[in-house]
């Protein structure tokens, strides 16, 4: 028993250390050592508004370890192939396709980031949303992100586009709708396109695909004050310091291991924004290591 306390002694010194716990004194009579709660972990409690233990759950999966144990193998190779795909046989989409239990860890870990976002977007909604008729919100997975938006605005008709296997079987309202389709081939008329944590997942050359077919899906929008949103990393461009700096790194390692994406600088989101055919950007808000950046036909 006592070697056990030592062990979860040495445990809580780690997790201290890493400001996922403080130490307290729990007695007033006698010192006696204890821990307490702070932010980062209250995020792993289970029923915390904001907890984030489904991204934890997808990113601990055996099938997302796996790929890492091919990373040496994959360094020497010519790189037609990912990492994900030489432990797995098929890409990541492919493989979420088939394995439901992966379909479902991935979707509940982007709707509880969506939670995180929400908060930090609707707080300054109107300067974003407001008088804007409809939205697309392209890869939106199970709705978080516009559900959010279409209750903060009734009058705005969102849809959600996404892979058939994806949104099977989701129900939306009135002023909320799911649609199975690919965002390679076409994304319906709107107003205003959303990419969510999308355009890190695929390299530039895909990347101006997608948003080439933004470009025409605001285009074609009656309204010709359209624009595209987008939420993901920009290298270098936050006030966090060096631990904000090395989550953006270890994210594009796993843009890399899983995926044939990137994490990018403003000079290399600029550029493709460019080769898409837009006239220009700004970045309209911070979301921590994350941005928001409006994107203009």
């Amino acid at each position: 028993m006592q070697a056990k306390s030592q062990y979860v002694s040495r445990l809580m010194r780690l997790l201290v250390h890493s400001n996922f716990f403080i130490e307290v004194n729990i007695s007033d009579n006698n010192p006696k050592e204890g821990y307490w709660l702070t932010p980062a972990s209250r995020l792993l409690l289970k029923d915390e508004p904001l907890s984030i233990i489904p991204f934890l759950q997808v990113i601990a999966d055996p099938i997302m370890i796996e790929p890492w144990h091919y990373l040496s193998k994959w360094l020497v190779n010519d790189h037609h192939q990912t990492p994900f795909e030489m432990a797995h046989g098929r890409t990541f989409w492919e493989q979420a396709e088939r394995v439901p239990r992966l379909n479902h860890l991935f979707n509940e870990a982007m709707a509880s980031d969506a939670g995180l976002v929400n908060l930090v977007v609707l707080r300054n909604s109107k300067q974003l949303f407001g008088g804007f008729e409809s939205l697309v919100d392209v890869g939106g997975g199970t709705g978080a992100t516009a559900g959010a938006i279409s209750e903060a605005f009734p009058e705005m008709k969102c849809t959600v586009l996404d892979l058939p296997h994806v949104v099977a079987g989701l129900k939306g309202n009135k002023n909320l709708s799911f649609l199975g389709g690919d965002m390679f081939q076409a994304i319906p008329h709107a107003d205003m396109v959303l990419l969510k944590w999308v355009l890190h997942d695929w390299n530039d050359e895909d990347s101006v695909r997608i948003l080439k077919k933004c470009k025409d899906a605001i285009s074609s929008s009656k309204n010709k004050g359209g624009k595209v949103m987008i939420i993901d990393m920009i290298l270098n461009n936050h006030g966090g310091g060096i631990k904000a700096m090395e989550d953006q790194l270890f994210y594009d390692m796993a843009m890399m291991a899983y995926l044939n994406g990137k994490e990018r600088t403003e000079k290399e989101w600029a550029k493709i924004f460019s080769d898409a055919g837009f006239s220009s950007y700004k970045i309209a808000l911070g979301l921590g290591v994350r941005s928001l950046i409006e994107l203009y036909p």
